[in-house]
């Protein structure tokens, strides 16, 4: 996960970090735990608000990668297995998996989930910004 852009909400068990840049409102966190991640409030991530379990199952449904957990002397994320790659229709490239991205100038990140741009015009790359009229065309992630 690219760190630069991430913000830590932290509980004694459980760490979440969110990229803000990478997010693509698909929902999947604050209707799966509406008590941790909620945003009407400030912070919107309550971290003790649920179980470190319960918060890594949530998180792990988030496709573009925004949203990620480090349990409290545990082990990182564990990555799907295999990876895949799920072209959006309308929208992005949805990878899961233990993924290596490299970008342009020659860096790199290790990701477990990425949502990347199909259309070129995002302004965060090679990520999908959600900012663009190709992105779903419209429509809603299910």
């Amino acid at each position: 996960m690219s760190e630069s852009n991430a913000k830590a909400y932290e509980a004694e068990d459980v760490t979440v970090t969110f990229d803000a840049h990478r997010c693509l409102h698909s929902g999947e966190c604050v209707r799966g735990l509406p008590t941790v991640f909620d945003t009407g409030r400030k912070p919107w991530v309550d971290a003790a608000a649920a179980t470190p379990e319960e918060i890594a199952e949530v998180i792990s449904r988030c496709p573009s990668g925004a949203l990620h957990y480090t349990l409290k002397g545990g082990a990182p994320e564990t990555p799907e297995h295999p990876t895949t790659v799920t072209a959006v229709a309308g929208g992005p490239f949805v990878l899961r998996g233990h993924l290596v991205l490299r970008t342009a100038d020659g860096k790199h990140t290790h990701e477990t989930r990425a949502a990347l741009c199909r259309c070129g015009h995002s302004g965060n790359q090679p990520y999908c910004d959600g900012s663009n009229d190709c992105l779903l065309q419209g429509k809603t992630w299910t």
